[in-house]
């Protein structure tokens, strides 16, 4: 199988179900920055250490995102509602249960570190400074989530997943830092 089609050479391309978007369309947009983030959660899996636990969290988010990533490459409902149907059940969802593995990610990190007293400057480590790439990554994602949304159905779970995903990388970012002993460097507004 060749790698390129030459089907996007005039700009489109096309969704799960075959309907041809242009590759501006905000449903690439949205898609398209959650695989940027999975490529920077490679980089901050790949790195030097990073613990197995981690790794196999990182691992089952890339997964998640990818799920997700298909779900929102999906023909609406706008597009064609027959092909829709017939396509969306091959798909798999983001359910409940992932939010909440993450949610329990967060909670158990969050028991080793000190109370937030304010705002952190990212920096000081290199995991945790690549956890904030993420975070801030995982918040542009989400903005494009929700353009997506006034135009077209984004499920709740989806919704959820994301905000919690940015707030385990925060979160992550902390503890790496308390892992190698590094303070974490407040804001102080002058």
């Amino acid at each position: 199988m060749k790698i390129y089609t030459k089907t996007g050479d005039k700009g489109t391309t096309s969704l799960i179900g075959g309907t041809r978007v242009s590759k501006d369309d905000v449903r690439l947009e949205a898609y398209g920055t959650f695989d940027e983030l999975s490529a920077f959660i490679a980089v901050l899996s790949d790195s030097e250490s990073v613990e197995r636990h981690e790794i196999e969290v990182m691992d089952k988010i890339q997964n998640c995102l990818l799920v997700l990533e298909s779900c929102l490459a999906l023909e609406s409902q706008r597009d064609d509602e027959t092909t829709r149907q017939q396509v969306k059940k091959y798909i798999p969802e983001i359910t409940e249960a992932d939010v909440k593995f993450l949610e329990d990610e967060i909670d158990a990190m969050n028991l080793q570190l000190e109370p937030l007293r304010h705002l952190i400057i990212p920096g000081g480590n290199i995991l945790s400074s690549r956890c904030h790439v993420c975070r801030t990554v995982c918040r542009r994602a989400e903005r494009r989530l929700v353009e997506m949304g006034r135009e077209y159905e984004v499920d709740e779970n989806i919704r959820r997943f994301v905000n919690r995903l940015s707030d385990y990388f925060f979160t992550l970012s902390r503890f790496y830092m308390k892992r190698v002993g590094v303070e974490e460097k407040p804001w102080k507004p002058a």
